[in-house]
């Protein structure tokens, strides 16, 4: 082949090269722009069942930030009968780096005041001054906070501080925060303080107070929203844990590493909160009715249930619900108050969901011959 047309040949490949290479720069730049609002790993958890309504790498460990500090903060309500008790600061909690309330050695704040300043201002020197008044060290608190998880269920999270700065060893997942936060939205106090705005605490060393702004925007920009807590650090990104309550049903919703953190999360609660409805399946002490009871004294007995029963569900799944009761057919005496004699289950479709005992809400003596000489004889020997 002659120079000339090696040259041609040549010219083609090069703008083909070109060609490509400019057109996979636009793609990548696409797929960049269209994902970056996304995060690392996303939850969106209904507290009362804990189903999960939306999720995207949810079960993925990443660092979590101040968000950390949800755990500091129940764990201390958890383990104080008096939070107006009053706690003199130790100087390891001061000149704590990153976000702080400006701790002063031997100050004293009490251990509910610490509380704010930790969920409101996200002070890193009230984590530390928290965790050593509750716990006596560090040590002990990363052992209390990581047992605590584990009995919770969050079995992929790590805890090394109490306040989110960056440790290669402290992790969590979506899914484990938001459980996390379900079980602490049960405290009355804990809600209180994730749901104030604004607070203003003493300044010992100061003519003016502390005015604590919450940093969580959700609780200005979200309808119904009702906390938690906001986090950040290089290592991090944005981490923002939010709930809100609509309809009698509580969501909450954990994004890790989001750059758009307010706007995805507002995206998220909206589109579950569209899509799914709390549904009362089972209420709390139901009343199954009278059945009759063979050999009592009593001919009917009341049977009921116990604990109550609620589930989120999409209008599709709502026919695919199914109640299925056990009970014998025949109940016979004697039967005493509070037996189990039967079971009620509920499935979507063919997945159980929730299973709860049926019990007798009175007792039936037997009137059989039999069982009456038996009871005396009993009384007889004993």
């Amino acid at each position: 082949m002659k120079c000339g047309a090696w040259g041609v040949l040549v010219s083609i490949f090069l703008a083909f090269v070109c060609v490509f290479s400019f057109n996979t720069s636009i793609f990548d730049n696409a797929f960049a722009q269209e994902n970056k609002n996304f995060a690392s790993g996303w939850v969106v958890l209904e507290t009362k069942s804990k189903r999960v309504l939306d999720a995207g790498n949810e079960n993925v460990k990443l660092p979590m930030a101040s968000t950390t500090k949800i755990i500091t903060c129940i764990l201390t309500i958890l383990n104080h009968k008096d939070l107006n008790k009053i706690i003199a600061i130790p100087k390891e909690a001061c000149g704590i780096e990153g976000s702080t309330i400006y701790l002063k050695p031997n100050e004293h704040l009490t251990v509910l005041e610490l509380l704010y300043g930790l969920m409101l201002s996200s002070g890193n020197d009230a984590a530390v001054a928290l965790a050593l008044e509750t716990f006596g060290s560090i040590e002990n608190f990363q052992n209390e906070a990581n047992e605590f998880c584990r009995n919770l269920g969050a079995v992929n999270t790590n805890i090394v501080t109490p306040n989110g700065l960056h440790d290669p060893n402290h992790y969590t997942t979506a899914y484990d925060l938001a459980l996390i936060t379900a079980y602490a939205l049960q405290n009355q106090t804990f809600r209180e303080i994730v749901s104030t705005k604004r607070k203003t605490i003493p300044n010992e060393f100061k003519k003016t107070p502390r005015t604590l702004i919450n940093k969580n925007k959700m609780l200005q920009q979200y309808p119904n929203a009702t906390g938690v807590k906001i986090g950040y650090t290089k290592a991090a990104g944005r981490c923002l844990v939010s709930s809100a309550e609509k309809n009698n049903m509580e969501l909450v919703c954990v994004v890790l590493n989001c750059n758009d953190w307010f706007n995805k999360s507002t995206e998220l609660l909206n589109k579950a909160f569209n899509n799914y409805k709390l549904e009362c399946l089972l209420p709390e002490h139901y009343h199954f009715g009278k059945f009759a009871c063979q050999y009592g004294d009593n001919k009917e007995i009341n049977l009921y249930s116990e604990k109550e029963f609620c589930f989120p569900i999409t209008n599709e799944e709502k026919r695919l619900i199914r109640k299925q009761v056990e009970l014998p057919n025949l109940i016979k005496a004697p039967v005493k108050k509070g037996e189990c004699v039967g079971k009620v289950s509920f499935y979507l479709e063919n997945k159980l969901l929730f299973s709860e005992n049926i019990y007798s809400m009175e007792e039936s003596k037997s009137i059989r011959i039999k069982d009456i000489f038996t009871r005396l004889w009993s009384d007889l020997l004993f």
